[in-house]
C-alpha cells in the first residue's frame, strides 16, 4: 500500500511538470505515514491550538495520516532570493502546488475507496482562523509526526531536501505502518548557533528575539497576494526559505559530512 501511494503522488507530481508549459515546478516528493493513535496529535492542542482537530476528528475510524513534502525545483528558489517581495515564479509556484495538492489528495482518496478504505480530501491552505491566523490542522506538524523532517528557525519544516516547498495531507482508515520519526536536529542555528540567515532575509522582520510576529508576516503576504491575484490566491513570500543553508537540503547532515 505504502508503494501504491508514494507512486501515485510521484505520477501526479510528473504529469504536472509534463502539462505545466514551463520549466519543471516540483523535484520528486517524500512521503511519509503516521499512525493515527500516535500521541503526538493530541500535543498539536498545546504546540498549535486548542482547537487542532485528531485525525479521528476528520475521518472517524482513522488509523494513518499520510503526509507528503513537494520540493519546489531549485530555479524557483533561486527566482525569490532578490528583491523585497515573493518572485513571480514563486508565487505562480505556490498557487499550482495548491492545484496539485488537491489533484494527488483525489486520486489518493479515490484509489483507496477501490480498496474498500476512506481518504480525506483536504485543501493545501486557506482553511486557517483568519484572526489568530493558526490552522485546526497543520499540514507541517503532522508531517512532522510523519518523520518527514523537522522545523528550523523560521518555522518551516526542513526535509532532507530542505524547506522550499508545500506540503499536503490525507487521513485514512486504512492501516499502514508509520515511517520512524527522528528527533535529530535539521536546523543549523538550533544545532549549534552556526545560522541565522533565515532571520536575516525576512524582509519585515518578522522574525526575531526569538519570536514569530505571524500577523506582520500575513500583512506581507496579502501584499503579494495583491501583486500576484492573476494567477490566483498567492499569500506568499517564502523570503526565509529562499538561499538560505536549508533550502534545499538537511545542512546539517550536510555540514557533518
Amino acid at each position: 500500500m505504502k508503494e501504491k501511494i508514494f507512486k501515485t503522488i510521484t505520477a501526479t507530481v510528473e504529469e504536472g511538470n509534463r502539462t505545466a508549459g514551463h520549466q519543471p515546478t516540483w523535484q520528486a516528493p517524500i512521503v511519509g505515514f503516521a499512525d493515527a493513535g500516535d500521541p503526538l496529535f493530541g500535543e498539536l492542542k498545546q504546540a498549535v491550538r486548542s482547537t487542532h482537530a485528531l485525525p479521528r476528528d476528520l475521518l472517524p475510524g482513522a488509523r494513518t495520516v499520510i503526509a507528503y513534502f513537494l520540493p519546489f525545483d531549485r530555479a524557483i528558489g533561486r527566482s525569490n532570493h532578490r528583491g523585497e517581495f515573493g518572485s513571480e515564479a514563486w508565487a505562480r509556484a505556490y498557487v499550482e502546488t495548491n492545484s496539485l495538492i488537491a489533484t494527488i489528495n483525489e486520486k489518493i482518496s479515490d484509489w483507496l475507496e477501490t480498496e474498500g478504505f476512506h481518504g480525506t480530501r483536504l485543501p493545501a491552505t486557506h482553511n486557517f482562523d483568519k484572526e489568530q491566523l493558526m490552522s485546526d490542522w497543520s499540514h507541517k506538524h503532522v508531517a512532522y509526526i510523519a518523520g518527514i523532517g523537522s522545523f528550523g528557525r523560521h518555522h518551516m519544516l526542513i526535509t532532507d531536501k530542505g524547506c522550499c516547498g508545500r506540503i499536503g495531507s490525507v487521513v485514512t482508515d486504512a492501516a499502514i505502518p508509520a515511517t520512524p520519526r527522528s528527533d535529530r536536529e535539521r536546523c543549523l542555528f538550533k544545532a549549534d548557533g552556526s545560522c541565522g540567515k533565515c532571520l536575516e532575509r525576512c524582509p519585515i522582520l518578522a522574525l526575531k528575539d526569538g519570536a514569530y510576529d505571524r500577523h506582520a508576516c500575513y500583512d506581507r503576504l496579502m501584499e503579494n497576494a495583491g501583486m500576484y491575484e492573476r494567477y490566483g490566491l498567492a499569500d506568499v513570500c517564502g523570503k526565509c526559505a529562499a538561499i538560505v543553508p536549508c533550502s534545499f537540503c538537511d545542512p546539517v547532515k550536510r555540514a557533518a559530512g
